[in-house]
């Protein structure tokens, strides 16, 4: 699987970063976001909530598991699975109806469910090093053909900076 690395330097990088992917998202797709707590998870998300037209408040859904927001041009549905015990929990909250469904899924915290991840996931890690200063995160995304047609270079402002 092949992988490109993201550099941001500030939320508002991180932000426009998610922005981004969720304006070229796909009805169907999956994105699996990992970092340890106060990495950006939440600022990510509500970037890509943006860019799929979703308006208002997204928050994680740490305690509710999933929360669905709808009003964009595809719903969302978005997973804190930080609180799951074990893959088998998901069935209680019909995971498979949303993750193949026609919206696009984002679920925090997926390596707690890796072994019902579907094959096709875009994986997203967002990291912390501090001595880059306190704002800077390095975002790796893996999968569906490193997302080539997601975060073309050409496109690229000086939003946040890229390495292969």
């Amino acid at each position: 699987m092949e992988k490109k690395m993201i550099e941001t330097s500030s939320p508002a990088q991180t932000y426009a970063l998610g922005r981004e992917m969720g304006e070229r998202a796909r009805p169907g797709q999956v994105f699996c976001l990992d970092g340890d707590l106060g990495a950006g998870k939440t600022v990510f998300t509500q970037g890509f909530a943006e860019g799929l037209g979703i308006a208002g408040p997204v928050n994680s859904p740490t305690f509710t598991i999933l929360q669905v927001y709808e009003g964009g041009r595809l719903p969302l549905y978005h997973f804190d699975v930080y609180r799951i015990g074990d893959a088998a929990e998901m069935d209680e909250i019909g995971y498979e109806e949303y993750v193949y469904g026609e919206g696009v899924s984002l679920i925090e915290w997926s390596v707690r469910i890796a072994e019902i991840l579907p094959p096709s996931a875009v994986h997203i890690e967002i990291a912390r090093e501090p001595e880059k200063g306190f704002d800077y995160r390095r975002i790796t995304v893996k999968g569906e053909e490193r997302l080539a047609d997601m975060l073309q270079t050409e496109k690229r402002s000086d939003e946040y900076k890229e390495e292969l």
